[in-house]
């Protein structure tokens, strides 16, 4: 019985295996459906599927700079020790080298784009790489940078991943340890912003009215006038801002002067200009809800008890 490619598209939807592998179940099924998934049962590939369900909050966030683009990711995995798996680490850069090829819009166009260097999709390359591993493996999001000079910086092993992009008349090379300790900043403190001028006004509006009032359960403040009060506010917002804001953050390998001042020191040490434009941080499994679950309920589970 003959199939059709939207028979291997329907048997890939119901299994979650890659579509190579349902073009032969089908094959070697004469076309027959249920005989082409009990096929990959037997193979035991159909068993990404049940994988495909497990809560994925571990893994790596990559960053690295590929012909001239610069690009962040972060693909998940069940376990922290997959971080270190080769194949595994493998499939991070070739989904970097993807996204550095195709310059996808989105998350959806990243997996539909052929896996660098095959002709796999992404989204089948990710479902052969959970057979092998032997867990849930989840390309979660990406950034790219065409423009400017990236600088990349992976922490602890990819627990996080930062990419700083720079405005500069200087070389990559020229400005690699200033951008990296500038990410090395980023990715110790986590600033809610780069610059003061990006704070909106309800978060000012918010931070005066919070300040305002432990000033009135202050006896000492309270009793002070307003106009006082409103001074003492403001000098309190530019401590917010030292606080929050990463160029007006004191620069943690000399307090002594801003992260801005340090950026304006190393251009002129240079002999060019560097203007700190954006930058992405990524940390691993931020956000995901992680499943707590008792280590023999689930051996309990898996011997059928």
């Amino acid at each position: 019985m003959a199939f059709t490619a939207k028979d291997v598209q329907a048997l890939r939807e119901m299994t979650g295996v890659g579509m190579m592998d349902c073009k032969k179940a089908l094959t070697a099924s004469d076309g027959d459906m249920d005989k082409a998934v009990e096929f990959l049962r037997e193979k035991g590939l159909a068993a990404s599927q049940k994988k495909a369900g497990r809560i994925a909050a571990e893994g790596m966030a990559y960053a690295a700079v590929i012909d001239g683009v610069g690009v962040v990711v972060e693909v998940n995995a069940e376990t922290d020790f997959v971080a270190k798996n080769e194949k595994f680490v493998d499939f991070v850069k070739g989904v970097a080298a993807t996204v550095a090829a195709n310059k996808p819009a989105d998350l959806e166009a990243l997996m539909a784009c052929k896996y660098n260097g095959t002709e796999m999709t992404v989204t089948e390359q990710q479902q052969e790489m959970v057979l092998v591993i032997g867990e849930n493996i989840k390309v979660r999001r990406f950034h790219f940078y065409t423009e400017g000079v990236s600088v990349p910086y992976i922490h602890a092993g990819g627990k996080i991943g930062v990419l700083v992009n720079l405005e500069t008349n200087l070389t990559a090379e020229q400005v690699e340890t200033t951008g990296k300790d500038v990410a090395m900043q980023i990715a110790a403190l986590n600033p809610r912003f780069w610059d003061k001028s990006q704070v909106d006004q309800a978060t000012l509006d918010e931070e005066k009215k919070i300040m305002m009032v432990q000033m009135a359960n202050d006896p000492k403040m309270a009793s002070k006038p307003e106009q006082v009060r409103e001074k003492i506010v403001m000098g309190k917002l530019n401590k917010f801002y030292e606080e929050n804001c990463l160029l007006q953050q004191d620069f943690v390998k000399d307090g002594s002067m801003t992260v801005e001042q340090y950026v304006a020191q190393s251009a002129k040490a240079l002999g060019g200009t560097i203007t700190f434009k954006d930058a992405i941080r990524f940390e691993k499994g931020e956000g995901i809800e992680k499943k707590q679950e008792n280590f023999a309920e689930e051996i309990a589970k898996q011997l059928g008890k």
